[in-house]
């Protein structure tokens, strides 16, 4: 008898790729005119008996290329470059799904020594640790069982329209089996494909899977559809900065303190994985229940890989695995102006200039200081009532960005201390003279009292009113919004199809926390219409 040889991952995947090889060319996907990659109908013959029982050693190739992809096919048989489109896309999500076991298991193998970890630390029992294990082991199951399961909107209920961007809109929903609020952010595929935004759908969602931590917003889950790209993420009732800042005008120094010592630490959260977020503003800064900041909206964030990159989605050929694991007036006229062209501003395709950095618009490289810049920005306008460089338009805006030498000023009649003033010019100057180190930053005056360890701890500067969990008034509201799903159904050309589907392979997430936590809900929706057949199904 011969002896049974169990294949490695590799020789899987290889295995695997052949069968996918051979089954489209058995089922008559080679282009009109008998070429393509399935060869004569001779040279696909179906495997015996013997060969299936041993399949693991013995595969028929099928003319299949031996020196890549694109080579080794005979003159005879041409492969269509819309043929290779469809083997690269069942190559690269056959790669990544090995390349996805291999990290769930690592991360299996993290989360149960960060259980041993706490287990010591807090003394436990023999009977306790064996009892928490159990409890562990059957989270993991769970865990596994989630995973496998496909998730779509239909398991979730729409409730509002909370946003609108260049790009789609963000949706209160709450997930149907389990009662759980979220804000779940639609992207058109469509639209990212057109204006060269899929690096950033991309970034955003890889940033969001890496920065987990209590100054990021958290994501739950991210999946697709035929037409657009989800984002399932908590749910911050506080709203943002900038309707805090329309809402107040300004705010006093001890009140700017909190906030701008908040922003700090959750720069440099990211800053320490290695991120530039390059879009810090007003919109961007999310409060919770509390009034705590965290950081949202990684879509111009860089740092991670290529496919965080516009132009590497020009040819996607050379695509691997790895590259998707991840007019001058007073301030007074000034502050009524920016007020009344704020929110417009937020939702047009290019965005506002006003916080980002003068080296960002010359394109000759920068760091991290880019955002240290912008928070120089928010600052100014929290006690000012408008940012520095505010114009009737982005071009002006970026003309005085780019001579803020001459245009950065303080207004006589809205006087601040010179420890703000002194920090906004730290912040706002030179990238070589910026303050860009955290510890340089808490030494300075304007931050003295602030207790940088227990901040998350301590009240908000100013309390957040929040009437239930799904409380949506510190947002804007959309009473006339259409709350049904999007339709999923595309009738794309194939070969935009297939660029699409390689363009975001691998976007599905489903994070460990999503329901070993308790996220806040509201009752179960199995009572209406339509629920139970969406739950059981």
């Amino acid at each position: 008898m011969n002896a049974i040889h169990l294949p490695d991952q590799n020789s899987m995947f290889k295995l695997d790729f052949l069968k996918f090889w051979h089954s489209s060319a058995s089922s008559g996907t080679s282009p009109p005119g008998g070429g393509g990659g399935g060869g004569s109908k001779d040279s696909r013959k179906e495997l015996s008996g013997e060969e299936q029982s041993n399949n693991f050693t013995t595969v028929h190739p099928v003319n299949c290329p031996r020196n890549g992809m694109t080579s080794g096919l005979s003159d005879s048989s041409p492969v269509s470059s819309h043929t290779m489109d469809k083997v690269k896309i069942a190559k690269v999500s056959l790669e990544s799904y090995y390349h996805n076991l291999a990290a769930q298991h690592k991360e299996r193998r993290t989360r149960y020594q960060l259980l041993e970890q706490r287990m010591e630390d807090e003394g436990l029992s023999s009977e306790q640790k064996d009892e928490r294990r159990h409890q562990h082991a059957m989270k993991e199951t769970e865990f596994l069982r989630l995973k496998r399961a496909r998730l779509t909107v239909n398991d979730f209920e729409a409730l509002k329209v909370i946003g609108k961007g260049a790009f789609g809109e963000v949706r209160l929903v709450q997930k149907r089996d389990t009662g759980h609020i979220y804000a779940m952010k639609i992207l058109k595929k469509v639209d990212m494909l057109q204006k060269d935004q899929i690096a950033h759908a991309r970034a955003e969602r890889d940033i969001l899977v890496k920065a987990d931590n209590e100054w990021v917003v958290k994501m739950y889950y991210s999946f697709q559809d035929g037409s657009n790209l989800y984002l399932v993420m908590e749910f911050l009732p506080g709203g943002d900065m900038m309707t805090l800042l329309i809402k107040r005008d300004t705010l006093t120094e001890d009140e700017a303190q909190f906030y701008i010592s908040e922003c700090m630490l959750a720069l440099h959260s990211i800053h320490n994985l290695g991120f530039i977020h390059r879009d810090i503003k007003p919109d961007n800064l999310l409060m919770d229940n509390r009034g705590h900041l965290k950081l949202s909206d990684f879509g111009l964030c860089t740092g991670l890989k290529k496919s965080h990159r516009t132009d590497f989605y020009k040819d996607l050929s050379l695509a691997e695995p790895s590259d998707f694991s991840w007019a001058s007036m007073d301030s007074r006229r000034k502050a009524e102006s920016w007020k009344s062209r704020r929110r417009q501003l937020a939702y047009s395709t290019v965005g506002t200039p006003d916080y980002i950095a003068p080296e960002v618009f010359t394109q000759q490289g920068y760091t991290k200081s880019v955002d240290f810049w912008s928070l120089g920005v928010i600052m100014y306008e929290m006690l000012i009532g408008f940012p520095p460089f505010c114009s009737n338009s982005p071009q002006e805006t970026y003309k005085k960005v780019m001579a803020w030498k001459e245009t950065l000023a303080f207004p006589a009649e809205i006087p601040i201390s010179k420890q703000s003033k002194d920090l906004i010019l730290r912040l706002c100057s030179d990238a070589e003279h910026r303050l860009s180190d955290i510890d340089d930053v808490k030494a300075q005056p304007f931050f003295q009292g602030v207790d940088w360890e227990h901040l998350r701890e301590r009240p908000a500067a100013i309390p957040i009113n929040v009437k239930s969990i799904d409380d949506t008034s510190n947002f804007d509201q959309f009473p006339d919004a259409d709350l049904t799903w999007p339709n999923s159904v595309t009738k794309d050309r194939e070969r935009d199809r297939c660029k699409k589907d390689l363009a975001f392979i691998n976007y599905t997430y489903k994070a460990f926390e999503s329901f070993t936590d308790s996220p806040r809900h509201r009752p179960v929706l199995a009572s209406l219409p339509g629920a139970a057949a969406v739950i059981t199904s």
